[in-house]
Order: structure tokens, then C-alpha cells, then sequence
């Protein structure tokens, strides 16, 4: 008795066809927020600011206009790859779900997806961009890209710092000066991103280790000042020599640097009983000019009787 074969049909093939086409395309699925996690050590800040409450009104009346893009995670949930200000935004206006795409990707390519659709937007501090190229150049890197992040501040033609350059509209020197901005500690970063100390002289400070950067944090909130783009690369020379201390800091913070005008010296045993420990010389500068305002004013009302 012969077997009987069961022959394909053009239909079966088609089905077949359709339906493998149907598993590969993606789609947008309504996911609740409370499966979404965010990126890990993502780099970009989500602020509550007027810009963010402003996004979580429109939500709010007409939804998520534009989906996020996660990718799937191992126990069921979801990493948020591209879209964490709309969820942000999706919780402040009391939605549960958000709109995603979700698309399986590697570590790397979720890395570089998730810092250029960030590096679109117009307000991004220095250290936003820092950590953002940072992480790019390691994904970059390990994709087999050449590149060299901390050691110097001039690149090659083929390293990838000049990739990434060409793309954002930096030079490669000028990524790797911004990738300098990650051996700063935190403190000193926020100072350079409230733009307190300027980016030129952050890139010198950033060569200082983290006890010398920890005396200079203190000697500028003491004496309420910080390092010229000069006194930045002075320090960054005694310390690579082994002879930055907190001496010489407070020495090179407290000179007269060649911009500043002729000053009047106090000698500080004879005012220091007067003002609380706690001021700094900002909060004492301040006291004494509102002091003589009012002594100035007293002595014209005095005359004019």
C-alpha cells in the first residue's frame, strides 16, 4: 500500500510567506509603564522643568504621538531604549500605558540608538554630552572601531572619535575633551554644567586626582572662587610632577589674577569675630557693601538737614 503524500499548495506557501513577514514586522504595543525600566547608566537628566510639564499636558488631552522604542528583557519586562522623557511626561499625566516599539537589539546597538536619539535635543549640559560619547565610543569600540578615551586630547584619522565627530558636528579632539569631563568628580561636573567653571579649564582640572579634586572642590567654596584656563594648567602640571597640595591650591586660587582690578585688603583677624564661622568670603563681601550703603545713605540724609 503506498503512502500518500500530502503536497504543498501555492495557498500553504503563501500563508507560510505572509505570516513569517507578519512575525519580523514590528509593531506598536500599548505596554504599561510599570513593566518599562529605564536604560541603564543613562547619561541624559529628565527634569520635571517647564518643557516636561508642557509635554505631560499634551499627553494628557491627546496621548503619546510618538511611540518609544524598548527592547525586550529576559524575566518579560522592557528596557527603555528611546523615550524616556515621554515616559516621564506619560506619569505625570496619570497614564499607565505608553506606546512602544519593540524591537530586539544588542547592547551596543541599543546604546548608540539610545544616545543619538538624545543628542537631538537643543539643551544638553557638558555632562550629558560627556557620558553620552562616552558610552558611544565603548559601543562603538566593541562593534571594532579604534579608540583611545581618556589618555590624550589628540586623535588620529582612524580613530572613532572622529566617527563620531563627523557625526554630531565635533571634531574628534573635541570628543575626546568632552570625554575628558568624565574623570571629574561629581561635584566639580556640576559646577562646569551651572557653567560656574568654564569648559577649557574643566578639561585641565580633570587630569587632577580625586583627593587633589576634592581640596580644590573645598579651597573654591572657602574662598568662593575658581581656576582661570592659566591657573587650571598650572595645577594640572604640579600634579602630574607630585607637587599639588591643598597649600599650593589655596595659593593659586587666592592670587590676583592679571583681569582683576586693584583690591583692598582687610587683614582677616579684624573682621572675622564679626560674621558668623559658617560665611564664605562671598557672604561676607556681601554683609559689608550693604553695611556701607547703609552708612553712605545715613550720612546724606544727615547732610541734607
Amino acid at each position: 500500500m503506498r503512502a500518500s503524500i500530502k503536497l504543498t499548495t501555492v495557498a500553504d506557501l503563501f500563508s507560510t510567506e505572509e505570516s513569517r513577514a507578519e512575525q519580523q514586522r514590528e509593531k506598536v504595543m500599548e505596554i504599561p509603564l510599570s513593566e518599562i525600566s529605564d536604560f541603564p547608566g543613562h547619561p541624559f537628566k529628565v527634569k520635571a522643568d517647564e518643557e516636561m510639564l508642557e509635554m505631560a499636558e499634551s499627553i494628557k488631552q491627546y496621548g503619546v504621538l510618538v511611540p518609544g522604542l524598548v527592547r525586550p528583557k529576559t524575566d518579560g519586562s522592557y528596557e527603555m531604549v528611546a523615550g524616556h522623557r515621554r515616559k516621564k511626561a506619560s506619569e505625570l499625566a496619570g497614564r499607565e500605558m505608553m506606546p512602544c516599539i519593540v524591537r530586539e537589539l544588542d547592547d551596543d546597538q541599543a546604546t548608540i540608538i539610545m544616545v543619538d536619539s538624545n543628542l537631538q535635543r537643543e539643551n544638553i549640559s557638558p555632562s550629558e554630552k560627556a557620558y553620552a560619547y562616552k558610552m558611544k565610543m565603548e559601543a562603538m569600540n566593541r562593534q571594532g572601531q579604534r579608540t583611545d578615551l581618556t589618555s590624550r586630547q589628540v586623535v588620529g584619522k582612524l580613530e572613532s572619535a572622529d566617527v563620531l565627530g563627523r557625526e554630531v558636528g565635533e571634531s574628534g579632539r573635541q570628543i575626546q575633551r568632552y570625554i575628558r569631563l568624565t574623570e571629574l568628580t561629581p561635584y566639580i561636573l556640576e559646577m562646569v554644567d551651572d557653567k560656574r567653571i568654564a569648559f577649557n579649564p574643566a578639561v585641565e582640572l580633570s587630569y587632577l586626582d580625586e583627593e587633589e579634586q576634592k581640596a580644590l572642590y573645598e579651597t573654591m567654596q572657602s574662598e568662593d572662587c575658581t581656576p582661570s584656563l592659566a591657573q587650571a594648567q598650572r595645577m594640572k602640571k604640579l600634579s602630574q610632577d607630585g607637587r599639588l597640595n591643598v597649600d599650593v591650591i589655596f595659593s593659586i586660587l587666592t592670587e590676583e589674577k592679571p583681569n582683576q582690578k586693584e583690591k583692598m585688603t582687610i587683614q582677616r583677624e579684624r573682621i572675622d569675630r564679626f560674621f558668623p564661622r559658617e560665611f564664605t568670603e562671598k557672604q561676607r563681601e556681601d554683609l559689608i557693601v550693604q553695611l556701607l550703603e547703609s552708612w553712605y545713605k545715613k550720612r546724606q540724609r544727615e547732610q541734607e538737614r
